[in-house]
Parts: C-alpha cells; structure tokens; sequence
C-alpha cells in the first residue's frame, strides 16, 4: 500500500513540481497549478479529473475513489491509498492529474508522460 512518503516521491519526480503547503496539507504544483493534495490524515489523496471520468470512476470503483462534498463542483477526486495495488498505480494517477495542470511547454518537452486527452 502506498504512504504519505510515496505519494510525495512520486509527485515530485514529475517535471516542474514543488510542493507547498495549503490549508494544513501538502499540495503539488506544476508551474503554479495545484494537481495533487495529501488531505487530512494522509490516507488519501485528491487528484484533478475532469467530472465525467470522475462520476465513471467513483461508480466503477467506490472502495477506492470518491468525491469530497467541499469539491463536488470542482473536477478533483479523491483516491484512498489503501485501495491502490501498488506505487505504479499511484505514479499513473498523479501523473494524469499532472498533465492536466501543465502548461503545453511541459507537455511537448516531456512527450513520454503523454497528452491528455482532449474531450
């Protein structure tokens, strides 16, 4: 299962990203976009994933992923860390999470972590 520790090492091996705190947590940035968030008690974390893939994914996956009432308006999903199979899940999850907050230089100049998906 992965920890808060893993969450962090993952996060900040993508390009660009620094971590800083907000609202008592560890958040992750990609040039000055929040993409990740270690909330509470560091059980979970809070991903960007745009609304439709999101509803899909708590239907499809309720032990795992869910929506924090506070971010029901906003395209952000939580993950319980206890649910993942392993690290590499975790590093595709923050990895989708962060090429959805940077910026088009980002992603050209690191072509092997993929575009997202236009919808």
């Amino acid at each position: 299962m992965p920890e808060a520790e893993d969450v962090r090492r993952a996060a900040l091996s993508l390009p660009d990203t620094v971590e800083k705190t907000a609202w008592n947590m560890p958040t992750f940035r990609v040039a000055g976009k929040m993409f990740a968030t270690l909330p509470e008690d560091e059980t979970s974390i809070a991903v960007r994933c745009p609304k439709e893939e999101r509803d899909e994914l708590v239907l499809a996956e309720p032990d795992k992923f869910w929506i924090a009432e506070h971010e029901a308006m906003f395209a952000w999903v939580r993950v319980r860390l206890a649910a993942l199979e392993d690290e590499a899940e975790l590093r595709d999850i923050l990895a989708d999470s962060w090429r959805q907050a940077a910026p088009p230089r980002l992603l050209e100049a690191y072509p092997e972590l993929g575009l997202p998906d236009k919808a």
